[in-house]
């Protein structure tokens, strides 16, 4: 074994132990299209190639592209993309199609403004990355988005970067991940063309950085580098469309001046999906896949939106899975609730969802009060009604993690805002009321011993 390969298994091995402890997916998927019999064989080009014994491997690591990705980063950061090959395949062809898929300005085609499903939890981002397409460098630059990854940051840079080459075809357009920014500075300042390459940059009118977060920590040069092109651009009145994982007053190791120069245009934050934007993706998702929209039931496409919303990626994750099984492992010609729960039985993050619903917890609190369902999500406001739908409100959130728009349509369809306050009411009464915490902690037995 030559000492490349020693290196690409050392490195393929620490991204399968990230992805079996993320528990994205169960252990036999993982086991029977991940861990055996998968190698990865090149990293040419920051590509990684990852070699599979079967089609259906081939299609799923495909299919979860940007999940594994993310997993090889955090073993080696220089990785932009990747692609599952057959053993009768040649590498090097699958890099001259990864390669045709995206134009010397980076921007992945498919990615565009028209299939970004907007909603609460990232209107600000996408309004604002609009309008920097709309107008380059006249709104606000630089835009810095943040927000945890898998939220949508990565798309909007594309859709900016699509929407500026169909309506701004004149403009030079750059989008480039951080990790290969650096990569480039350190190649440049070795082959002493660092000069070429900051005048290369400092010429384009529209730049997108992806994860600026990696420009921090021990990378002084590539942090000057940047400093210098930023503020070119800046003076020219260019667009510069900045993302990371967090805001950039708390990436540590990041200079002053940098954070400052980041701090002069507009920052907008990205956050998990609300129920309803969740339920519009995955529908998207289907439709996008040409799958018969009547394939899957209303009320799985609510149980995967509930249960899988922490990001877009595990939703979208979720979904192929559920797809996966529902076709291979079923003989209906429908996906239905059944469906979804046997295909992600054993799962922690929802068995306690399983066992407890709205329903239930409906029932309970009727009954402890001797009221009925109707008047618990009624308008009355009398004190005893009160108390109970703000305990049944408290508990759902608590118990299943719900979101707070899907809350607020179990309960008389009420607004957000009115279920925030519900919560908030429990939590003081609890500490400040003896008779009210006795009610709440019985109903809570109750609900969690029948």
């Amino acid at each position: 074994m030559t000492t490349v390969q020693i290196f690409l298994d050392e490195v393929w091995n620490k991204t399968l132990s990230i992805i079996k402890e993320s528990q994205h997916f169960d252990d036999s998927v993982f086991k029977n299209f991940y861990e055996n019999d998968t190698k990865l064989i090149s990293l040419d080009d920051n590509i990684a190639i990852i070699q599979v014994p079967f089609t259906v491997n081939q299609i799923i690591i495909n299919q979860e592209k940007n999940f594994i990705i993310d997993c090889l980063k955090q073993v080696n950061e220089s990785i932009t993309n990747l692609e599952a090959v057959l053993p009768n395949e040649t590498f090097k062809n699958i890099t001259n199609q990864v390669n045709m898929s995206q134009s010397n300005d980076n921007i992945i085609s498919n990615y565009t403004f028209e299939n970004f499903v907007v909603g609460p939890s990232n209107k600000q981002s996408q309004s604002a990355a609009l309008a920097c397409a709309f107008s380059p460098g006249q709104l606000y630059t630089p835009l810095f988005i943040f927000g945890n990854s898998g939220l949508g940051k990565t798309h909007l840079l594309h859709a900016v970067g699509n929407y500026c080459l169909d309506n701004h075809p004149n403009m030079k357009i750059l989008y480039i991940q951080c990790s290969d920014f650096v990569d480039k500075v350190s190649k440049s300042i070795l082959n002493k063309t660092i000069s070429s390459f900051k005048s290369e940059l400092s010429e384009l009118d529209v730049l997108l950085i992806d994860d600026i977060q990696f420009l921090a920590g021990g990378k002084e040069k590539s942090q000057e580098v940047f400093f210098q092109i930023f503020n070119t651009l800046y003076q020219k009145n260019k667009q510069i469309i900045i993302t990371s994982d967090r805001n950039p007053t708390e990436i540590s190791g990041l200079e002053d001046r940098l954070v400052s120069r980041f701090g002069m245009g507009l920052s907008v934050s990205v956050s998990s999906p609300a129920f309803d934007t969740s339920r519009a993706i995955l529908k998207q998702k289907i439709q996008s896949q040409s799958y018969d929209s009547e394939l899957i039931d209303n009320e799985v496409i609510d149980y995967l939106a509930t249960n899988f919303s922490k990001d877009i990626r595990q939703l979208e994750g979720a979904l192929t899975r559920l797809l996966f099984f529902g076709i291979n492992f079923e003989n209906d010609n429908k996906i239905t609730l059944q469906t979804a729960i046997n295909a992600f039985k054993g799962q922690s993050s929802i068995k306690e969802t399983q066992e407890l619903t709205i329903s239930k917890i409906k029932r309970v609190v009727c009954d402890y009060y001797g009221i009925t369902k109707t008047q618990l999500v009624s308008k009355v406001r009398t004190k005893q009604i009160a108390n109970a739908r703000h305990i049944a409100i408290h508990l759902s959130r608590k118990h299943l993690d719900l979101p707070f728009v899907k809350i607020g349509e179990e309960f008389g369809k009420r607004d957000h805002s009115t279920v925030i306050n519900s919560v908030e009411t429990v939590d003081k009464k609890i500490k400040a009321d003896p008779i009210f915490l006795q009610a709440y902690s019985e109903i809570e037995k109750a609900l969690l011993t029948n």
